[in-house]
């Protein structure tokens, strides 16, 4: 039995329910679904951020004792989610695209919605990862131009992903899963004094994440434009 289905039988009727509004994109209806709360929950966060540096200059550095074991579990559960969500995309994926092929696995639009459901648990991962930084300043660590702001970038390029429905967008986002179950695990291991094998393996990750999310966009903005072209010049005959 697929993990899909796994879940869904193991589930209480009353979270079922519960969870209706995330199973399909509305707006209005989703949570976080308008362009207003990501542009106020994007602000916020820099607000806090920032504001929290602030707070935080004339005061010692949380205890490491103290923040210890919530980054722990913080960074566990955001591994072991990330894993879930992950295997979940490739049951769908893989199993398309043995049977109609790679090329509509990526640009066939009604095939969005087959993961659309993935795609919006995705984004509430990224307000999940807000977390991250809120650790950093409480420890008083140094703020780099990425901790501030990829958590917000990244958020709103997922919210743009599913309302425009880009359809190659679960290769960037099953991507960005599997470097987060090795990212997220070294930092729940490293927590607690566990010495991590694969801590060298996230950055060769983050640079193959990037190479074939460009090579991905390539080919589907050159599919996309490729199709185009004939319709185009079709209409001025």
């Amino acid at each position: 039995m697929a993990l899909a289905e796994q879940i869904a039988t193991h589930l209480p009727a009353w979270l079922t329910q519960w969870t209706a509004p995330i199973h399909s994109w509305k707006e209005g209806v989703t949570p976080m679904s308008t362009l207003t709360s990501v542009v106020v929950a994007s602000v916020s966060y820099v607000v806090v951020v920032l504001g929290g540096q602030a707070l935080m200059r004339p005061y010692s550095p949380v205890p490491a004792k103290l923040v210890k074991w919530p980054f722990f579990f913080h960074n566990l559960l955001l591994s072991l989610a990330s894993l879930v969500l992950l295997v979940l995309y490739l049951e769908i994926e893989l199993g398309f695209i043995g049977k109609r092929g790679l090329h509509d696995a990526l640009c066939l639009r009604p095939h969005f919605y087959d993961v659309e459901m993935y795609h919006i648990i995705n984004y509430y991962f990224k307000y999940w990862e807000f977390i991250d930084t809120f650790f950093l300043v409480i420890k008083k660590k140094k703020l780099m131009f990425l901790h501030v702001y990829h958590h917000m970038a990244t958020a709103a390029l997922c919210y743009s992903q599913i309302v425009n429905q880009t359809t190659l967008s679960w290769v960037i986002i099953s991507l960005n899963l599997a470097v987060h179950v090795i990212m997220y695990g070294y930092y729940a291991m490293a927590s607690v004094g566990i010495r991590c094998p694969w801590k060298k393996w996230i950055t060769t990750g983050q640079i193959v994440q990037f190479v074939i999310d460009v090579a991905v966009c390539v080919y589907g903005i050159y599919k996309d434009t490729y199709k185009r072209a004939p319709a185009a010049k079709n209409k001025t005959q």
